[in-house]
């Protein structure tokens, strides 16, 4: 093994430390994660799977840091996210998208005791696939309430076995994977990002891309009511706006009684429902047989015949 010239430092160290600053130098982000606990079968699979998107290189803390610390003095707050077992991730896409592409990354895992839990656990009340048996009392240590029914062991009510944030302890763990109830996630923990200048925290880049789509459609549908209701027409208010500025045209019209040709089917229609209104008051003795017959029904009075020449 080399030793660097006029130190007792390895030359392997060096070397890595050159790399990973060759590697910071010729990638738009780099970003760091948590390797801890993720098995070397399924690192490999996520390795695979960020293939063509992302390079993954597993190295020394200390050598991260030298390498940072070379580099600039606003890269090492990049440094402040990194604890235990540590990946260094390089990609050309933008923080959002990696950030994306390792949670999708992440498997569900059995919890094991001393986990923290990263939300609530829940086991939910119905039918388990045990017979009867000591594990009802198991399960009742463990705060699930369960009884036998028709054979088979029901837990009895939805319970919570451990809250976001506190520890699993060894009954409750051994009880989930009973239940094959597999509560944790495996996968890369991304620490931050940096990119150019700015460093993103997985704060920064968790977003609920479906809260943003209903901002967006909420925003598309309030503006062309703004664009319409100012009457300022665009590709597509255009047409609302013609049908509206018609329909107002027409009530104009029929209320003025202005005999176009466009409304003047609905004024006859509505002079003969004022001449069908009159004809229900008017005495029977005053109304011809023909409006007689008329008179108490909802048909329309006929129209008065052509006089002939």
């Amino acid at each position: 093994m080399g030793i660097a010239h006029g130190s007792h430092r390895p030359v392997w160290k060096d070397e890595e430390v050159e790399r990973i600053k060759t590697e910071i130098g010729t990638h738009r982000v780099t970003a760091v994660a948590s390797i801890e606990g993720i098995p070397a079968r399924q690192f490999q699979t996520i390795r695979a799977e960020l293939k063509g998107v992302a390079e993954l290189k597993v190295a020394r803390n200390t050598l991260i840091h030298r390498a940072l610390k070379e580099l600039d003095r606003k890269a090492l707050k990049l440094f402040e996210s990194v604890e235990g077992q540590t990946a260094l991730i390089f990609t050309d896409r933008n923080p959002f998208m990696l950030f994306k592409l390792l949670e999708k990354s992440k498997r569900p895992a059995p919890a094991k005791a001393g986990d923290i839990a990263s939300k609530d656990i829940v086991v939910k009340k119905g039918p388990t696939s045990f017979k009867p048996g000591p594990i009802v009392g198991e399960l009742q240590n463990v705060g699930i309430p369960a009884a036998i029914e028709r054979g088979k062991i029901v837990i009895r009510e939805t319970r919570t076995v451990a809250k976001a944030g506190e520890k699993i302890n060894a009954r409750v763990a051994d009880m989930l994977q009973r239940l094959e109830i597999h509560p944790m996630e495996v996968g890369l923990y991304l620490g931050a990002a940096y990119d150019g200048d700015i460093l993103f925290t997985p704060q920064d880049l968790r977003i609920d891309e479906q809260a943003y789509a209903d901002q967006f459609v909420t925003a598309v549908s309030n503006a062309l009511r703004l664009s319409v209701n100012i009457e300022y027409p665009t590709e597509l208010t255009a047409t609302t706006l013609i049908q509206r500025g018609f329909r107002e045209a027409s009530n104009v019209a029929i209320k003025a009684e202005i005999f176009e040709p466009e409304v003047l089917g609905i004024l006859l229609a509505m002079g003969q429902q004022n001449a069908l209104a009159i004809v229900r008051i008017l005495p029977t003795k005053a109304l011809d047989p023909e409006l007689v017959a008329l008179k108490g029904t909802g048909r329309t009075p006929p129209k008065p015949a052509e006089e002939t020449a």
